[in-house]
């Protein structure tokens, strides 16, 4: 995956492993293959992998190491805090991919499990995804907000808006302004447009609502694979130019002038560059 940014031109890229979870917690296909401690030992082994990668490609692409987290209930805290306690990550994407501890991204009849014990409708279960997703961004406030409005994904319409429900669209607002208000970055996710979707996650009206709020965006591929690295990202920067977001954000290293993005990760900052500079990257052009 690294060798195929580099090939495709990319400059910077973030490398964030799925967190390990419970056995509780582990989707339908991992209960054969993992153990509690093999999925530990799996995110050790990316780490380690992540950082020699850094080392050997830092003449030709800046990497950098982190992970993906797991909101599934409140205890979920403690092992986030564990991980960052035990790596010292660049930073952490907080994501909320369970409603109900169900999975609510994997497939539709466990969308369609979780809806129900939500109260049977879309309505209900956005409802209580934006209300899990604003309980682990007070009690993390992740650096990244990943797709953040992942639930529409199997819902009956993913290409709705979000508008034609006011109680689900006030809880929109009041999350995108908590993040704000904290200093978090929202990925523009374009693994939605692979998955069939017309639009990043966010959606373009969600973007708007947040840029509204002084809020920051980077790019996001979400790749699970060597075929997905970079994909769509020229249908993503077309939702980017809608949306009327004029810069996104990137990493970079920490230096003696600009400091860190927070103290728990003391080695990146946040930098941007306009979109029509953006547009001129070596990338774009390929």
């Amino acid at each position: 995956m690294v060798q195929t940014a580099v090939e495709k031109g990319m400059s910077v890229l973030c490398l964030t492993e799925h967190m390990p979870r419970e056995e509780t917690d582990f989707y339908p296909e991992e209960g054969d293959a993992h153990t509690e401690a093999s999925l530990a030992k799996l995110y050790d082994d990316f780490y380690h992998e992540g950082r020699r990668l850094q080392e050997t490609y830092a003449d030709r692409i800046q990497l950098f190491v982190g992970f993906e987290s797991e909101w599934i209930r409140e205890s979920s805290h403690t092992l986030i805090k564990s991980l960052l306690d035990k790596y010292p990550v660049d930073l952490f994407v907080g994501s909320v991919h369970h409603v109900h501890t169900v999975p609510i991204d994997y497939d539709t009849p466990l969308y369609h499990k979780a809806r129900d014990i939500a109260g049977g409708t879309d309505e209900r279960i956005f409802e209580d995804y934006f209300t899990s997703q604003y309980e682990m961004l007070r009690a993390l406030q992740p650096p990244v907000v990943g797709h953040f409005d992942l639930i529409r994904l199997k819902s009956d319409d993913p290409d709705l808006s979000f508008r034609r429900w006011p109680g689900v669209w006030e809880q929109v607002i009041r999350n995108l302004r908590f993040v704000a208000e904290y200093g978090g970055v929202l990925e523009l996710n374009s693994s939605s447009l692979r998955k069939g979707m017309k639009e990043t996650y966010p959606q373009v009206e969600i973007c708007q609502e947040f840029l509204k709020l002084g809020g920051r965006f980077t790019l996001s591929d979400d790749s699970h694979g060597v075929d997905q690295v970079g994909l769509n990202y020229q249908t993503t920067l077309k939702c980017v130019e809608r949306a009327g977001i004029t810069e996104l954000y990137y990493l970079a290293p920490t230096s003696k002038v600009l400091g860190p993005i927070s103290n728990h990760f003391p080695n990146v900052r946040w930098s941007s560059m306009p979109i029509a500079e953006l547009e001129q990257h070596a990338f774009w052009a390929e």
